[in-house]
C-alpha cells in the first residue's frame, strides 16, 4: 500500500496580535515568523513523522519553493511528484492571536496550477488498494478524485477550505471523509445544526463512507457502517492551533495504514494533536511518533 498526498504547499507568513483585526482597523503585531504549511505539506509531513513512506504530489514556485521542498525531504517524505513553475508558491497570512486562535487568508499560487497531464502523469504510477490523500486547496480537485477512484485507490478526502468546487465533486467516491463541524453543515446545507444531528445526517447521505467529525474541544467521533466511536481531547496548553487538525489526519492516515483498531487509531490522532498546539509553527510544530507514544 502506497501514500499519495495530492496537496498544497504554503509559505506561512504568521502575525501575532492581541485581537484578530476588524473591518477598517490597523493594528501592529508582535511578532512576525515564516513557515511552511499548507495542509497538503502538513499532513505530509505528519503521516513521515508518524513512519509513514508519503509521496507528495503538487506544485510551488521556482524561485521560493526551496523551503518548502526541504521542509518535506528533511523527514523523508518523496517529492519527486511536485512540479515548480515560474510562478509564486502558494502562501498564507495567519493572525494568531492571544488565546493561540488563528485566521487565515489564502493565495493558492501554484497550487492552483495543477493540471489534468501532470494529474495522469503521477497518478499512473499508483494503483489499487493505494491511498489518496486529499483536501481543497489545489486545483482541479474533482478530476483526482475521479481518476484516483478510476484506479480503484482509496481515497480520503479532508475537504478544507470549504468552497464551491467541493459540490463540483462526486464525494460517493470518497471512502475516508475527515472534516469538522462546519464543513459537514455547509456539505449537508444545514445551519444550527448539533454534533448528533450532523452525524445521523452525514450517514444518511453517505451510508457507505467512513467518517470522522472532529469537534476542537469536545474531540472527535468516528462512524462508519457498524460502529461509533467518540475520542476525547488531551489537554494542552494551547500556543498556536494552525496544524491541529492536519496533524490528527496525518496520525489518523497512519493508523489506517498500520492496520490499527480504530480507537487506538483515535487515541494516537489526538495525542498528537495536543502535542501540536502546543507549540509555535505549522509543520514544525507536529511531533514524532516517538514524542507521540511518550504523550
Amino acid at each position: 500500500m502506497k501514500v499519495l498526498n495530492f496537496g498544497s504547499l504554503n509559505l506561512d507568513y504568521v502575525y501575532d496580535v492581541d485581537h484578530f483585526v476588524r473591518e477598517g482597523e490597523t493594528i501592529s503585531s508582535t511578532d512576525m515568523n515564516i513557515f511552511c504549511g499548507g495542509k497538503g505539506l502538513n499532513q505530509s509531513i505528519a503521516l513521515a513523522k508518524a513512519g509513514v513512506k508519503v509521496y507528495h504530489a503538487g506544485a510551488v514556485g521556482s524561485a521560493d519553493g526551496a523551503m518548502l521542498l526541504k521542509a518535506l525531504s528533511d523527514v523523508g517524505a518523496d517529492i519527486s511528484y511536485i512540479k515548480r513553475y515560474d510562478m509564486s508558491s502558494g502562501h498564507a497570512i495567519i493572525q494568531k492571536n492571544r488565546s493561540g486562535n488563528n485566521c487565515i487568508l489564502l493565495y493558492g499560487g501554484a497550487n492552483q496550477n495543477i493540471g489534468v497531464d501532470f494529474i495522469k502523469e503521477v497518478l499512473k504510477d499508483f494503483d489499487k488498494g493505494d491511498i489518496l490523500l486529499l483536501q481543497n486547496e489545489v486545483s482541479n480537485l474533482s478530476f483526482i478524485i475521479d481518476e484516483g477512484y478510476k484506479r480503484g485507490m482509496s481515497i480520503v478526502l479532508n475537504p478544507s477550505p470549504i468552497n464551491e468546487k467541493i459540490f463540483e465533486c462526486d464525494l460517493e467516491k470518497v471512502e475516508y471523509l475527515i472534516l469538522n463541524e462546519i464543513e459537514a453543515a455547509d456539505i449537508l446545507g444545514a445551519s444550527d445544526t448539533g454534533e448528533d444531528e450532523l452525524i445521523e445526517k452525514l450517514t444518511k447521505r453517505f451510508p457507505g463512507m467512513k467518517i470522522v467529525l472532529t469537534l476542537g474541544e469536545k474531540g472527535s467521533v468516528y462512524v462508519d457502517k457498524t460502529q461509533k466511536i467518540r475520542q476525547e481531547i488531551y489537554k494542552a496548553d494551547v500556543v498556536d492551533t494552525t496544524a491541529a487538525g492536519d496533524t490528527f489526519t496525518g496520525y489518523f492516515i497512519a493508523g489506517i495504514v498500520a492496520g490499527t483498531d480504530v480507537s487506538e487509531t483515535l487515541k494516537q490522532a489526538a495525542k498528537a494533536a495536543s502535542i501540536t498546539v502546543s507549540r509555535k509553527g505549522a509543520s514544525p510544530s507536529i511531533p514524532f511518533a516517538k514524542e507521540v507514544c511518550e504523550r
